[in-house]
């Protein structure tokens, strides 16, 4: 919308941009740079001057660290090639270096060039290398120059206006394909929204209405919220009955009623200016209130600037006004020209949302444009219209016989073509009849007048197209749509009689039947054009630019980031009453100066939740020093009256219950929707899957990768938790979508690689999506999983601990939260996580992970991968809790597992152990023997894990106080070639076991459908019956994993190779596992 043919002497924002250029390399990379220099920002100020200035120093510090986080990657910049550079008029030294430097994008095909189109407001580094990493940037021999891109010139897009820092090869202003004279734009960072606040905070705007923003610097921002004078009047509680009738057709609850007839009632006061503040907390139905309100002052015709602090936030609420508007549109799209939504079209990826399309500005320029063109316009499209049903006999038969001509010539010219060809051309030319084509002519102007009204209808304000003219348009098009049925009713007629009836148009009342109805059609269609010809005239514009004037200056309701509000403070702008901004309490306040400093502004509405995420800071100076406080946050400190939506329509009941009372004093309560017997769903059995649990991993395992940490263990839970969802889906065919959450992104990219072959189902009914806290603002998703990443034995927690942050993530499900941590670690927290965890165990919502099989082996197939085997194979393990059987693993078995790449290989290895030690046992008839001669053939078992490999395992006998007691030894995980190998080494150990020995080791006792060990004690000579076997309470289940695994047979042969070595240490097999 920005007219970038900047036609002022001074960049906007020049002072900033002149302290970016001040900063050396060394400047840059000083992350202390203005650390004794930015001072907190504070709730109170003396004067506007004090307020602004307050904001000054951690702008400054904030595009410091902007420009040196973007300078750390430079490497991954995008870069052009410059073709040319000139000094422009306005170049003087020692300063103002001003040039004009052209690029082609599209000649930019090399590999390591790219296709970077810069844009104004860019900060680029002009050099003839392209860096690959910082230190590039501070070479002594390398050449670069800062520069700043603040226009671009009307003839050319490929040709910009630059401010450079210093002079750029003054003696060569062009640059040839010459490789050393190769001269590059390396995108450092854009500064657009910083210089717009800079500007803000400068009072440097063209609006210069400073009006509220006096009444939010002052200390009394407490004051009553209601004028005084208007409260007396009566004028504060609007009693319009179109307003009270569209407000009780959408079923508001009181809280969400009470905020917007407050606000509405303020459109009639003008004594005072006035900041209203809604709270939405989660899913309370804050946007569908905003949706409600701006609905109302667009029925009202009240001047109204709607912003958010982002393009999604913006698109979502105009998405949300315009369904609104559609359903209460009388006459098709007839009110959209009261709406525009403007912006950055890629950033707003606007082509991709059909629905907003009526309303983006450029798209209401470009079909106006065509309309008030004199040649092809409204105009054109009227007289046309007219022409023919005036005078329509003489009128078509000229055209038709002008067509005739040209047809003739075109026949005779391919005529000659054939006499030089062999190629007959066919007699019949194709030549429509007259009446053919009267009536073709008749439908092409009528479709060409339909589209014009309908175009105009939809992109011109109404203010400009009042209902009346809309009505004689809609009555014309239905007369000439009559026209055109009579006309193709007389099919049957001929030629003679078609002109009959083009008489008639000129001579009405002559003729009877048929022909004498479309004459008074005619007449009437005539009546009703010209009356609009004259009542009603479009604008002579033609330029781009001034047909947006047109728009902007007209329109009711205009929708545009915080930032982008800086485009409306143009000269001859009209007047705005209102101002919306929502989710105000993550817009920094000194953005929210933009749009506050707007010509005509009157009042402010602040919509958002203060204990939800703020704006995002890059400085970690500046965030101490407040800078990303929002001005919603700062008054609601200050005392400043709000309105609180106390409804939620989101959440279960169980799901909302802690951060009700821990984040909102228990002031919300349960809609009905979500307190009904129907909204209590399950996804998964057992009573650890239900609305609401918090699952403990004792085990997990935090890993840092810079400053981020991920746990493996958590991602593994989360993989397997997911992926039952998935088997139930496809059983249910129950549509479900899960949200995974992380505070860390190393965190949300393990996970999201983990569950990415889930992503490809979204279109069948089971989505998932995973992100970070921040990512998840203002989503909900059926089921929700927290990941909360810290484990470790101090109760560190990080920024994990932000109370903000907590309450965002536990907000999110509509039916489910299952919370994933180390219970013991967020105990230790002392912070609302430990809150959390107690809560949870006082309402018994509290699990173990390994109390699930499937978690269980999920975690133990993550401390596999970890190398955690100490923690796994113990006998106090997570996989053995519940075991009879006590299991001896060899170092070899170790080694095997851990060279297993593929997870669900280990988790059915594991699942294996697991059942072995419960007491299954494989059923005779499936079992494979080993094929052997030896002493290991009466001993050895095998059980399956996968198409290719084995557990090979077997019955011993260990000592144990004056016991003996049988015991499973593990050996191994090889393929079946493999088995015939281990069992002839293992001979040696058996060999040497005498006959009462093999007899305990082959002994079996069963109890119901389990073998169970048993005991002898030692100084018994025979088999005698075993002792009371402890049997736990729990047996484990069996788990089935078809999958193949990505390692050969050839890697545990070589493997099992290397571990065998001599005989020698055959001997010492047995002694070892009797010692342990």
């Amino acid at each position: 919308m920005e007219n970038t043919n900047v036609k002022k002497e001074e960049v906007a924002g020049r002072s900033l941009i002149d302290k970016v250029f001040s900063w050396s390399f060394s400047d840059v990379c000083n992350k202390d740079l203005y650390k004794n220099q930015v001072q907190r920002i504070p709730e109170t100020f003396l004067s506007m001057t004090d307020y602004m200035k307050s904001f000054m120093d951690p702008l400054i510090e904030e595009a410091h660290a902007d420009l040196f986080s973007n300078m750390t990657a430079v490497h991954q910049a995008p870069v052009c090639k410059i073709h040319s550079v000139e000094e422009s008029k306005k170049f003087k030294l020692p300063k103002d270096l001003f040039y004009e430097v052209k690029f082609n994008a599209a000649e930019d095909t090399e590999k390591d060039i790219g296709t970077y189109e810069p844009e104004v407001g860019d900060l680029i580094a002009l050099t003839d290398f392209r860096p690959k990493s910082i230190d590039d940037l501070d070479r002594p021999t390398r050449f670069y120059v800062i520069a700043y891109v603040y226009g671009t010139k009307a003839e050319s897009s490929e040709k910009l206006q630059i401010l450079a820092s210093k002079c750029i090869r003054r003696k060569r202003e062009t640059f040839h394909t010459n490789k050393r004279e190769t001269l590059l734009a390396v995108y450092l960072m854009n500064m657009t929204t910083i210089v717009r606040m800079w500007r803000a905070v400068n009072l440097d705007l063209e609006g210069g209405n400073r009006n509220i923003l006096n009444k939010v610097v002052q200390n009394n921002a407490a004051d009553e919220e209601n004028c005084t004078t208007c409260f007396s009047e009566g004028k504060c509680s609007p009693s319009n009955s179109v307003i009270c009738d569209i407000i009780s057709s959408y079923y508001l609850n009181n809280s969400q009623e009470a905020a917007v007839l407050s606000c509405v009632g303020l459109r009639h006061c003008y004594h005072q200016n006035t900041v209203k503040l809604i709270r939405g907390p989660p899913g309370t139905g804050k946007t569908k209130t905003v949706g409600l309100l701006l609905f109302v002052l667009l029925k009202i015709k009240c001047r109204t600037l709607t912003c958010a602090p982002t393009n999604s936030a913006v698109l979502e609420v105009t998405a949300l006004l315009l369904s609104l508007v559609r359903e209460s549109l009388e006459y098709d799209t007839y009110g959209l020209g009261d709406i525009i939504l403007f912006g950055n079209s890629e950033r707003l990826r606007i082509d991709g949302r059909d629905d907003l399309c009526d309303v983006f500005l450029d798209y209401h320029v470009n079909v106006l444009r065509k309309y008030f063109a004199s040649s092809s316009g409204w105009k054109d499209c009227f007289e046309v219209v007219i022409r023919f049903l005036e005078n329509s006999k003489l009128h078509t038969n000229n055209i038709y016989f002008e067509e005739r001509k040209k047809k003739n010539v075109e026949f005779e010219d391919e005529l000659k073509q054939e006499e030089s060809t062999s190629n007959p051309v066919k007699e019949d030319d194709g030549t429509m009849t007259f009446e053919e084509f009267a009536k073709k002519k008749f439908s092409l102007i009528h479709e060409s007048l339909k589209c014009c009204m309908t175009d105009l209808c939809t992109h011109l304000p109404t203010s400009l197209l009042p209902l009346e003219v809309v009505k004689d348009m809609v009555r014309a098009l239905k007369l000439l749509k009559s026209l055109q049925t009579l006309l193709c009713s007389l099919s049957t007629v001929a030629n003679e009689g078609l002109e009959h009836v083009l008489n008639d148009f000129e001579d009405i009342g002559s003729s009877v039947g048929c022909s004498s109805k479309l004459s008074i059609t005619v007449k009437e269609c005539l009546d009703v054009l010209r009356s609009l010809s004259h009542r009603f005239s479009v604008p002579n514009l033609t330029e781009h630019y001034a047909i947006q004037k047109f728009c902007l200056a007209n329109a009711c309701l205009v929708f545009c980031t915080a930032s982008s509000s800086a485009k409306l403070h143009t000269e001859g702008m009209t007047p705005l009453e209102f101002l919306v901004i929502d989710e105000a309490a993550q817009l920094k306040e000194c953005e929210s100066a933009i749009p506050l400093q707007l010509s005509g502004l009157r009042h402010a509405i602040l919509i958002g939740d203060e204990r939800q995420l703020p704006a995002m800071v890059q400085s970690k100076i500046s965030t101490n020093a407040e800078f990303g406080r929002s001005l919603f946050e700062r008054l609601v400190m200050l005392g400043h009256q709000k309105h609180l939506l106390d409804v939620q329509y989101r959440m279960h009941p169980s799901i909302s219950f802690f951060p009700n009372k821990e984040f909102y004093n228990s002031q919300i309560s349960d809609a009905p929707n979500v307190i009904e017997r129907g909204y209590e769903k399950r996804f998964l059995q057992g009573k650890m899957y239900g609305s609401y649990s918090f699952i403990s991993i004792d085990h997990g395992k935090e890993e840092f990768e810079g400053h981020s940490p991920k746990n493996m263990v958590e991602a593994a839970v989360v993989s397997e938790i997911v992926a039952n969802l998935y088997e139930e889906f496809l059983v249910t065919k129950k549509k479900v979508s899960v949200g995974v959450i992380s505070p860390y992104k190393t965190q949300v990219y393990a996970i999201r690689e983990k569950v990415k072959r889930y992503s490809e189902y979204s279109d069948s009914g089971f989505s998932v999506s995973v992100r970070s806290v921040d990512g998840f603002q203002g989503g909900e998703e059926d089921v929700i999983i927290i990941s909360t990443v810290r484990s470790n034995y101090s109760g560190s927690i990080g920024f994990l601990s932000n109370l903000k942050r907590a309450n965002v993530a536990l907000t999110r499900a509509r039916y489910c939260l299952w919370i994933l941590g180390n219970g013991t670690t967020l105990l230790k927290s002392d912070s609302v996580w430990k809150k959390l965890v107690l809560d949870a165990r006082e309402r018994q919502c509290f699990y173990n992970a390994e109390e699930d099989q499937k978690l269980a082996l999920a975690i133990a197939a993550a401390l596999v991968e970890l190398g955690k085997l100490d923690i796994l194979l113990n006998k106090d393990s997570l996989l053995f809790r519940e075991a009879r059987w006590k299991v001896v693993f060899s170092d070899d078995f170790k080694e095997y597992i851990q060279s297993i790449r593929n997870s669900e290989i280990c988790k059915e290895v594991l699942n294996v152990l697991q059942k072995l030690s419960s007491g299954w046992r494989q059923p005779q008839e499936e079992r494979d023997p080993v094929v052997h001669d030896g002493p290991s053939s009466q001993l050895l078992e095998m059980s399956k894990v996968s198409e290719q490999l084995n557990l090979v395992w077997n019955v011993d006998c260990l000592k144990e106080d004056s016991n003996y007691i049988q015991i499973l030894k593990v050996w191994g995980v090889v393929p079946l070639s493999d088995i015939p190998k281990l069992a002839k080494r293992l001979d040696v150990l058996f060999g040497r076991y005498r006959v009462d020995e093999m007899n305990r080791c082959k002994h079996r006792c069963v109890e119901g459908s389990f073998v169970v060990p048993k005991r002898w004690p030692v100084d018994s000579s025979t088999c005698s019956e075993p002792d009371t076997v402890v049997s736990l309470s729990k047996d484990l289940s069996s788990l089935s994993i078809s999958h193949e695994p990505e390692t050969s047979t050839a890697i545990y042969r070589n493997h099992f190779k290397s571990n065998m070595k001599n005989k020698s240490e055959d001997v010492e097999f047995k002694q070892r596992w009797l010692d342990d």
